[in-house]
């Protein structure tokens, strides 16, 4: 039987955090799909199309992952694609309770999905797309924390052409 997940997520940007729990993933499962949600409600800073490129481009050495954007419930979309689990991260005990919140509530309205947790590499926990925008939007150097390709689209973004500083 093969055994397939979904890692969903905003991934604005996919930070090296993401990177190791999907390379992590993609040994324990068959198959890993990256979800990547619209989320318009947060205003991610880049359109779903952007941040589906990125993640292929950072994720294409590994065979048993796929990258898609998606709109709506994420539980939807795990049936829609037949993915039983759903991978969630946990970078410290803070990302504890919304994790255990959303899991539960995914449970309530979707009780044939599983959520897992799994933790990335010490290196990576204090990684968030959060603070590498907020780095790359002063012009720091966030090259340690993400993708070459997603650095320089982070950089093309607060620093391009017309872009103040």
């Amino acid at each position: 039987m093969s055994r397939a997940a979904l890692y969903p997520g905003t991934f604005d940007p996919i930070t090296n955090g993401h990177n190791d729990l999907i390379r992590r993933a993609a040994r324990i499962f068959d198959r890993v799909v990256v979800g990547i949600a619209a989320s318009p409600r947060k205003a991610p800073t880049f359109d779903l199309e952007h941040r589906v490129s990125m993640a292929r481009v950072v994720l294409d050495d590994i065979n048993n992952v796929e990258v898609t954007g998606y709109e709506g419930m994420t539980v939807d979309f795990a049936r829609e694609h037949g993915l039983p689990v759903m991978i969630r991260g946990l970078r410290a005990v803070s990302d504890f309770e919304f994790e255990f919140q959303l899991a539960t509530m995914s449970r309530a309205i979707a009780p044939d999905i599983e959520t897992v947790f799994l933790t990335p590499a010490e290196q990576f926990t204090y990684i968030s797309s959060t603070l590498v925008r907020e780095v790359a939007s002063f012009g720091g150097d966030v090259t340690r924390f993400v993708h070459p390709e997603v650095a320089s689209a982070l950089s093309n973004f607060y620093q391009g052409p017309g872009k103040a500083g």
